[in-house]
């Protein structure tokens, strides 16, 4: 009986290999043939010796050759043909099964990944894929190609010999029984060995990715031991694997070859008492390595199957996992071209996925106007950037609703829905390629005229035309290389040019020095004219000019009002502005 595992990594393998039936059906005949040549060459072997040999005639001799010449060159035209197919199979559905992984992750609400660790799911979309390339583009073919010479080769043996045969077939259940055994535990340690690959992964991913903190720190010898500890348990569980793996091959081929020579002893007896002849034993002895080999074969690539099964499970919970944040099912209300702005939430409760026992907004009730500049203050942890959260929808809330222009998010589709938003936020996103595509990230259609007036705009211009290649520069990961000045004004050009009726401002002046600052607030005012926009600042000086300023404290909205009104009415906003214009609270409300 296959384990659920088994048919899951078969459903999973199939359901990828069915566009490609012809390439199948064209492997699987020159499968068959290779095999059926390979076979026959047992009866061109008997030939040989029999006609050949045997009877000295140099006639017999040559057509016994050339007919032995004639497999050959069968065979190898087969096994071309077997070879390509297969191997072109093994890459195009690998190739299909990382896209589909792939266009399934990118859509994905974020909550899936605060409880997955990105590391290890880009191990699965590339160690694990290029495990199964392996499997289905070549372990596969060797395991049905043996599969037929086990069969063929048995069913010549009983035509060749049925007493010889008795001795291999007895021995058979004595084959099996190893690999039944044993391939079940190879196939749990499988599993546990990728999963130990993903966690050599992941760790490298994740130190690599922080190197500046890392040798910042001096943390070196500590990763080096936490990493050796990670690397052993990753070859201790391949050790077992391994070990598991060697017991079984070695178990078939004491078996298997000790069959072999009992039978040779009996057979070369035959042959002495005159009760077969010398082409017959011959053939006999070709046909039983055949399906000794072949059974080797089998067991070493179950193993590769088996693990193959673990990879291809590790995969399919990808592609099983839900998006929770989806279209609804009915009464779903598409947005006109560009809304007003409106925005309205109302006792709004949330808590993050990870952190189920608290929650970050509780009772939050906040109104926006089109138009509208509000600013979002608090101490950290008050529940600002949540909102923007759940406004771009990457959540819903446990309770309350949120609306757009009157309309309930819960009603939209996200797609819909984030197409009228422009992020810049505290820390910003750029991502391996030239400034021009990261400007025009939002927006791909632009033209690079707009782009340079997006970066005008942002008082990048300068600083990219100094770049070796200007905007065809090419950024590291993650903008390497630049300042947080300089990221932080490609973020506000790319969402310039998205051109978006609503902007989320997250701290976008933080990481600029004085001057940089200086030309963003220069800026701001075209960018924020005719939008509705929110502004998440501790530092309150950039947030003065808002039209209203929001106070929030432990996830609700406690005051709301201009500067002056907030420094005379709310304890809370007084105080922190106090600390931060470096005054004492009588002088701020003065």
């Amino acid at each position: 009986m296959l384990s659920s595992q088994h048919r899951r990594a078969i459903g999973l393998a199939s359901g990828f290999i069915a566009p490609y039936r012809k390439q199948v059906v064209g492997a699987l005949l020159a499968l068959i043939v290779t095999a059926g040549i390979t076979l026959s060459m047992g009866q061109g072997i008997r030939l040989l010796v029999d006609q050949g040999f045997m009877t000295r005639s140099p006639q017999l001799l040559n057509q016994s050759i050339g007919l032995f010449m004639v497999l050959v060159i069968g065979l190898a035209i087969g096994t071309f043909s077997r070879f390509y197919l297969v191997s072109w199979i093994g890459e195009r559905v690998v190739a299909d099964i990382r896209r589909q992984v792939f266009n399934h992750l990118v859509y994905l609400h974020p909550g899936f990944y605060e409880n997955n660790r990105s590391s290890e799911i880009q191990s699965r979309l590339t160690a694990d894929t290029t495990l199964l390339q392996s499997v289905i583009g070549s372990s596969l073919s060797l395991f049905l190609r043996n599969a037929l010479m086990v069969i063929g080769g048995i069913v010549l043996l009983f035509i060749t010999n049925p007493k010889l045969t008795s001795i291999v077939v007895i021995a058979l259940p004595l084959v099996l029984a190893p690999i039944l055994v044993f391939g079940r535990r190879v196939r749990s340690l499988s599993r546990q060995s990728q999963d130990r690959i993903a966690d050599v992964g992941s760790y490298v991913s994740e130190t690599l990715g922080q190197i500046k903190t890392v040798q910042a720190y001096n943390h070196q010898v500590q990763d080096e031991r936490r990493f050796a500890v990670t690397v052993e348990q990753a070859f201790d569980t391949a050790r077992k694997r391994i070990a598991q793996r060697a017991w079984l091959i070695t178990l078939v081929i004491v078996l298997v070859l000790g069959a072999v020579g009992v039978m040779l002893w009996v057979g070369g007896m035959d042959v002495i008492a005159g009760r077969i002849s010398g082409g017959e034993l011959a053939a006999f002895v070709f046909y039983s390595l055949i399906v000794g080999s072949a059974f080797g074969t089998l067991s070493e690539v179950i193993g590769e199957l088996q693990r193959a099964a673990g990879a291809a499970e590790r995969i399919a919970e990808l592609l099983r996992s839900q998006n929770i944040i989806q279209p609804p099912t009915s009464d779903l209300v598409t947005l006109p071209e560009r809304v007003r702005g409106d925005l309205r939430l109302e006792g709004v409760r949330f808590s993050y996925p990870s952190r189920p026992e608290s929650y970050a907004v509780d009772g939050l009730d906040l109104t926006v106007n089109a138009g509208e500049t509000l600013a979002l203050v608090g101490p950290s942890g008050a529940g600002k950037s949540t909102v923007y959260d759940l406004l771009l929808r990457f959540y819903d809330p446990a309770q309350g609703r949120i609306f757009i222009d009157g309309v309930p998010l819960t009603q939209l589709d996200p797609l819909d829905l984030r197409r009228h938003f422009a992020l810049v936020s505290q820390n910003p996103a750029l991502f391996f390629g030239t400034v021009e595509e990261n400007i025009r990230y939002g927006n791909p259609d632009a033209t690079a005229e707009q782009v340079r007036e997006a970066a005008r705009i942002a008082h990048a211009h300068d600083f990219i035309d100094k770049m070796p290649d200007g905007y065809q520069t090419h950024l590291g990961d993650g903008g390497l290389g630049l300042s947080g000045g300089q990221r932080q004004r490609l973020a506000i050009a790319r969402a310039l040019l998205v051109d978006a009726p609503i902007l989320l401002l997250d701290e976008a002046t933080s990481a600029l020095d004085a001057q940089s600052e200086h030309l963003i607030q220069q800026a701001l005012p075209n960018l924020m004219k005719n939008r509705t926009t929110l502004v998440i600042a501790h530092r309150l000086a950039t947030v003065k000019n808002a039209d209203r300023i929001a106070v929030m404290d432990q996830g609700r909205v406690v005051a709301v009002g201009t500067h002056q009104e907030l420094v005379a009415s709310n304890e809370l906003y007084a105080r922190l502005a106090a600390l931060q214009f470096n005054v004492g609270h009588a002088a701020v409300v003065d």
